[in-house]
């Protein structure tokens, strides 16, 4: 999400400006790249870039081809082959093995519903959102569909297509999207005519509520803003809670626990951090939260003593504990990577997060078999219309 905003930031300046620009997405890989589909980066008339598709490597022939749209006023779509070591732009010097699709949009900025638009329309609201992108893989010098559609809670919202039955194809494949909640790639036969799509799903920004306004989770408060989450701190003490002590982007809610959560929306990108010291605060916290089965992550700092105590108490106040509500507790807090200091522990927080947002264990890359992203859901299903 962070890298969106900076790129509509740039966008909008631009604008300002009067200056073109090209937005450049990654819509298909096949093997191994440093950036998996969805990447993007905008370029202006004079050669500005904001966002990245590459670790570097594509950057600079991208920059090229996306400035050579611009002249042409066309969506094109560049193949990079990152296996080919003959390959003068790329080949050897990536080591990836995989090839990359990019598609490279001219942005109209008098069409209220380009790219841009539609990305800013996304990041704006905390919902589940997918967006389409058409392309034709078997097509070198020929129009490239691009963004065409933004749909929500599975109906159209913005875009069409034109094409009926293609459009109702793939309005389908979009309720599987949103059902599914990972992105999808197809392959559409219509009339012996094939419409490659990525189907892409932008679940709604991580909330990360930070319960516990202390000098601890200052920098945890500054790491997660560079992740681009929405960050609330909840506290019951003015004193600490307070605006002039967390970065700008923190919204700051003072209140007693049965209160806190009143004015903070959730849902499954919505976690949370109880490390307010103290005990019967983040006690009440937690059991304002249990009734949030869609929440993924409760973890809470301390000894595992701290968390059984608490657990007893709740019980003996008559709270029922499921399993499942069990499951999504963390106690004690973070991954183990020897985190002592503030800073630290805000790093080992993070990436336990990140790693249960994303369904993993956060282990070391190399003890993983295989390759680093799966490559289960880059293939193209064709379908038949």
């Amino acid at each position: 999400m962070r890298e969106l905003k900076t790129i509509i930031e740039a966008y909008k300046k631009a604008t300002t400006e009067g200056i073109k620009t090209v937005l450049a997405t990654v819509v298909h890989v096949d093997g191994s790249s440093y950036r998996r589909p969805s990447a993007r980066m905008l370029v202006d008339e004079y050669g500005i870039t904001t966002g990245a598709i590459s670790g570097g490597c594509l950057e600079g022939d991208a920059l090229r081809k996306a400035l050579h749209a611009l002249v042409q006023n066309r969506n094109v779509l560049i193949s990079y082959d990152t296996s080919d070591e003959a390959d003068a732009v790329v080949g050897a010097q990536l080591g990836c093995e995989g090839i990359i699709q990019v598609l490279f949009e001219p942005i109209d900025q008098d069409d209220p519903i380009n790219p841009i638009a539609l990305l800013e329309q996304i990041i704006n609201e905390d919902k589940p959102y997918v967006m389409l992108t058409l392309f034709n893989l078997k097509v070198k010098r020929g129009e490239q569909p691009g963004c065409t559609l933004l749909l929500k809670d599975g109906a159209k919202t913005l875009g069409s297509i034109g094409d009926s039955s293609l459009q109702e194809a793939i309005l389908k494949d979009a309720a599987t999207v949103f059902e599914e909640k990972r992105s999808l790639f197809r392959a559409y036969e219509e009339d012996q005519v094939t419409h490659n799509a990525f189907i892409e799903y932008f679940p709604p920004a991580v909330s990360l509520i930070i319960v516990g306004a202390g000098n601890d989770t200052q920098g945890l408060a500054l790491m997660a803003e560079t992740l681009g989450w929405n960050i609330y701190i909840v506290d019951g003490r003015p004193s600490h809670a307070s605006e002039s002590r967390f970065t700008s982007s923190c919204q700051i809610i003072v209140a007693k626990p049965e209160e806190a959560l009143q004015n903070i929306p959730i849902n499954e990108q919505t976690v949370f951090v109880l490390m307010t010291h103290n005990y019967q605060y983040d006690l009440s916290i937690l059991e304002c939260i249990l009734p949030y089965e869609q929440v993924p992550y409760i973890g809470i700092l301390g000894p595992k003593k701290k968390f059984d105590r608490m657990v007893n108490d709740l019980k003996d106040k008559g709270v029922t504990i499921t399993q499942s509500q069990l499951d999504r507790m963390y106690a004690p807090i973070g991954l183990e990577i020897g985190a002592e200091t503030p800073e630290e522990i805000a790093i080992s927080v993070l990436a336990e997060i990140n790693a249960v947002l994303n369904g993993t264990k956060g282990t070391f890359l190399r003890d993983k078999q295989g390759p680093i992203h799966t490559k289960e859901n880059t293939q193209f299903d064709t379908l038949k219309i």
